[in-house]
């Protein structure tokens, strides 16, 4: 029983150490370029109303939602999708304002995934988003800080992919398909499945010039010259809008100098309903998924009762972890590099070195030393915690002796007395 208590349920996972040390410091790389765009930080709650995210409002289905009841017997989850949480809070406290919102977030996600998906079911993310804004500027000030947001993070290789979900609305609007059958092509095509797409139309009657369309749908993607070209295939004129869209974000990434971070995919539909307009995802090295996803969903907020256009993106931090382990990529943290190892009888004048040294911005680890233990030991404890030096304080404190860091196999001889010691080496 007792090692069964020890194991997290699937889907979650311990970190630790330096592990933990690493994702702490690309939040804040990542959170510090966020607010040099001036977006202010909001918090919600890690539990809402179901309501909230109902599939109705296009978010992720029931059954991907970990849900329970409060002492009233209303159903609440835990948050499964911080979008509809953020409109939430957007039509709650700023309901009167006519100006652009810009939020930013670092928050736990939690999403009832089955086990052969292979993802995290808890999982932490990083965002950002503009409400308010329908402009083009928008959408590619959202792409400008994804790119910038993973450049401070450490990634050097990586695309960012833009879709256009209005292009596929209005071949589908032509087509008269019904909501299905819709939902069946839009798998279809964002899975690259070709024979799917044809067996799906062939049942359906469907215009011999749009489904040509369809069918070259899921390999419309590339570089903004291929996307151009798509003109020539359909004159739907809400697909055609769709393509002038994502040409004036592109020009203004060039103003950026952010360009060649981005890529076109007009197959990329996302599962997520309540996207009207440009949709994107990043991808890089060293894991199977996107590390971000974003997009624009105007309509979203009326739900809430607020009218106002919006745009955003989420960073999945530990997807990203994933990435830059695999890249073999570290940032530089801060850490304890001493420990300064006392005898009781030598506590006042360890404390004051131990003082000099954080007042002076040195990290330093304090530790007493047992007297069942002899000072070996604690030099292999600096040596599992990567400490580079111990500096032992003994008697009256008048003397300080630097120990060289022993590596975790040592004499044997003090094995013993370790294991007989009070624990506080652990």
């Amino acid at each position: 029983m007792t090692n069964k208590l020890i194991h997290t349920p699937e889907g979650v996972r311990d970190i630790y150490d330096a592990e933990c040390r690493q994702k702490l410091k690309v939040q804040e790389k990542i959170l510090n370029t966020l607010y040099l765009y001036g977006y202010q930080h909001i918090e919600t709650p890690s539990f809402e109303f179901f309501d909230i995210f109902n599939e109705e409002r296009g978010s992720v289905s029931s059954r991907e939602m970990f849900k329970f009841f409060d002492r009233d017997n209303r159903t609440l989850v835990l948050k499964p999708d911080m979008t509809p949480a953020i409109a939430r809070c957007v039509a709650k406290y700023f309901s009167e304002e006519t100006m652009p919102l810009r939020l930013c977030y670092l928050e736990r996600t939690f999403t009832n995934n089955t086990s052969y998906q292979g993802r995290l079911k808890e999982s932490t993310q990083t965002g950002a988003e503009m409400i308010g804004d329908d402009s083009s500027d928008g959408d590619a000030e959202m792409i400008a800080m994804v790119i910038d947001s993973l450049k401070a993070a450490g990634l050097r290789e990586f695309q960012v992919e833009l879709g256009q979900v209005e292009f596929y609305r209005g071949l589908v609007e032509e087509a008269g398909m019904d909501e299905e059958t819709q939902e069946t092509l839009r798998d279809f095509i964002e899975n690259k499945n070709f024979f799917g797409v044809e067996e799906l139309l062939n049942a359906n009657p469907v215009k011999p010039e749009l489904k040509e369309v369809f069918l070259r749908l899921p390999e419309l993607f590339g570089s903004m010259e291929q996307i151009r070209a798509v003109r020539s295939l359909t004159d739907n004129r809400r697909a055609l809008a769709a393509i002038d869209r994502l040409e004036e974000v592109y020009k203004i990434l060039e103003n950026y100098g952010l360009a060649e971070y981005v890529s076109f995919d007009l197959g990329m539909l996302s599962k997520y309903q309540y996207y009207t307009g440009i949709i994107f995802k990043a991808y890089t090295y060293g894991t199977g998924d996107y590390v971000v996803t974003g997009g624009r969903y105007d309509k979203l907020l009326q739900q809430f009762g607020k009218e106002a256009p919006a745009v955003g993106f989420g960073i999945v931090v530990d997807r990203l972890m994933m990435a830059l382990a695999s890249q073999g990529i570290t940032l530089e943290v801060e850490k304890a590099d001493a420990m300064i190892l006392f005898d009781v009888s030598a506590r006042v004048p360890a404390l004051a070195l131990a003082k000099k040294f954080r007042e002076e911005k040195h990290p330093v680890l304090f530790q007493q030393k047992a007297p069942s233990l002899p000072v070996e030991a604690y030099q292999r404890m600096a040596g599992r915690s990567g400490l580079t030096q111990v500096l032992y304080v003994s008697g009256d404190g008048s003397q300080v002796e630097t120990c060289p860091v022993q590596p975790e196999k040592c004499c044997e001889e003090y094995a013993g007395a370790e294991r007989a010691g009070d624990g506080r080496t652990r």
